[in-house]
């Protein structure tokens, strides 16, 4: 039973102002005094120090290319790289594709900015869609009206470890050519229809980041089954490392080893840690998805919050955040209001706190990436204004962001049902 909590509130310590979680994200549980959970314990140090001792601190090493190996295996793909972060997963994935000057890509606005960034940086335009109102997730029908001859790239994001409709998307991607690449950033482990994410699309890409299920601290990797894809991003980002060993065919060995002289390699110690925590993803997941569907269940009674939709054959993973949909018109207060009582109740909840990319000044007003009013955000660029994307904007102004615990300790889905109950009560 949570007895330290039965007289009142959690020492809240972590009750900082809610917009540090878009800049600062941890390792640490939600409800940490609730959550038996640890990111990194005994195994991932005494690894961590055993490679420390045996010099093993940059390259292509064994411990990078048994993990590259294992999320071969994991995900179902023919190849896998290590990248240093989640973005250059997508840079090397976009790059991986063909993404070039004068091409477009479309993404979600929904999402996290590393979804899109390296777009304008291959001489490529953002082109931002609609998400599904129910799911979160990109709404292939927006997609397809937002097709041009310059499309070049679908962004399919697996936003808070829920899945995209990819039958939908890879029936579009069949009938254009475009290329779909997944990011899974969030969604370590999920499936759709028995297959991981990431296998479906032509390419998937995951961040490794510190707060992600698996974790190397700072680190990426992307996986396809199509050579030339990777190869080509093996080219982009490997240097010194591209030893014939990486690369699947012959077309690009004249280039080996300096590949176009990026660096985009993962650092072995992050990825030591991120192959111990490989080996504990489906407990992390089991843990999290009943947590989640037992807040979901318990909060059935309160008419004003609904469950995000998952889509049949869609299995959920990573559970990188909670979202609820906040129903306004059934509830007497504010959204705010709401989410500020719950903090005093000491339950850490948030309004959505990742901003709608079309809203940024950087793609709504344009940006001279290359000065003297150059680049892709540039020219006669148009960006974008209020109202462009207005399912995204009256959705994501709805949304109530709960805890996720991945191994509660007894009493504490009680704790929390019981103080969401006592809030909602007074409206």
């Amino acid at each position: 039973m949570v007895q330290v909590l039965s007289r009142g509130k959690v020492n809240m310590s972590s009750k900082v102002n809610q917009s540090a979680r878009v800049f600062v994200q941890t390792a640490k549980s939600d409800l940490p005094e609730l959550d038996r959970w640890k990111q990194v314990g005994e195994e991932e140090a005494k690894l961590v120090y055993e490679m420390s001792l045996r010099n093993e601190l940059s390259g292509g090493t064994e411990t990078v290319r048994n993990f590259e190996a294992r999320w071969r295996e994991f995900i179902g793909c023919e190849y896998a790289i290590t990248v240093c972060n989640g973005t250059a997963a997508i840079y090397s994935a976009m790059f991986g594709v063909g993404v070039g000057p004068g091409d477009e890509v479309i993404c979600p606005s929904y999402t996290w900015i590393g979804s899109i960034s390296p777009a304008p940086f291959l001489g490529a335009r953002p082109v931002f869609c609609e998400i599904d109102p129910e799911t979160l997730l990109i709404d292939p029908e927006d997609v397809r009206k937002r097709i041009t001859s310059k499309t070049r790239a679908i962004i399919a994001v697996h936003l808070w470890g829920n899945v995209c409709d990819m039958d939908a998307l890879m029936a579009l991607s069949r009938e254009t050519g475009i290329p779909i690449i997944e990011d899974c950033s969030h969604a370590h482990g999920a499936l759709w229809k028995g297959r991981q994410v990431g296998s479906i699309g032509q390419v998937g890409a995951w961040s490794l980041q510190g707060s992600k299920p698996v974790s190397a601290g700072e680190a990426g990797v992307i996986a396809t089954s199509d050579p030339d894809i990777f190869d080509r991003a093996a080219l982009l980002g490997q240097v010194n490392r591209i030893t014939g060993v990486d690369l699947t065919t012959d077309k690009y060995e004249r280039y080996q080893p300096l590949g176009t002289g990026m660096k985009f390699r993962a650092h072995p110690l992050g990825i030591g840690i991120a192959s111990v925590q490989l080996s504990k993803l489906d407990k992390l997941n089991a843990g999290r998805g009943r947590w989640i569907e037992t807040i979901e269940s318990g909060v059935a009674d309160i008419p004003f919050l609904k469950p995000v939709k998952v889509y049949e054959g869609a299995k959920r993973g990573g559970f990188y955040g909670f979202p609820m949909h906040f129903l306004p018109e059934k509830c007497k207060v504010s959204i705010e209001q709401f989410v500020s009582e719950l903090r005093e109740e000491g339950v850490n909840a948030s309004t959505n706190y990742y901003p709608l990319l079309h809203t940024l000044p950087y793609f709504a007003e344009g940006f001279g990436l290359f000065l003297d009013n150059r680049g892709p955000l540039a020219g006669d660029y148009l960006g974008y204004k209020a109202g462009d994307l207005p399912t995204s904007e009256r959705v994501c102004s709805n949304l109530v962001f709960l805890p996720v615990l991945t191994d509660p300790i007894e009493g504490a889905e009680e704790w929390v049902l019981d103080r969401i109950h006592k809030v909602a009560r007074q409206f």
